[in-house]
């Protein structure tokens, strides 16, 4: 289920680190990043064809998440980084308006706390 669905920009891995638009879904679970180009998981009525395959969708799931860092408000954009739990940082912006770092970070806490809930039944 979508908690909120919209466009952010992330920084490449590569040597020119382009910010490159991610059209994304963020979920109960975590963050799905998406080519702009390709249509959303749920609305593939027939499998994707081999030129575009459906392991370009990354999920960025909150079980491996450790943080979500606002680093900085410069012009339009805020800038933030989600750190994974085995250390890799994933840059990203967005309009401040779009507020996506306080968004990821509410449902991120959230998880947490559902799983900590889960930990302390069992």
């Amino acid at each position: 289920k979508a908690v909120k669905e919209g466009m952010l920009e992330k920084r490449s891995d590569g040597l020119l680190q382009l910010w490159k638009k991610k059209r994304c879904i963020l979920t109960e679970e975590g963050l799905l990043l998406i080519p702009p180009k390709q249509p959303p998981p749920q609305q593939q009525q027939q499998p994707a064809p081999p030129a575009e395959p459906a392991a370009k969708i990354k999920e960025l799931h909150f079980s491996n998440m450790k943080t979500v860092d606002c680093v900085e408000r410069k012009g339009k954009y805020v800038y933030f980084t989600v750190v994974m739990a085995e250390g890799k940082e994933i840059d990203f912006r967005c309009a401040q308006e779009q507020g996506w770092n306080a968004a990821i970070t509410l449902q991120m806490v959230q998880y947490k706390n559902r799983q900590a809930i889960l930990a302390v039944r069992s």
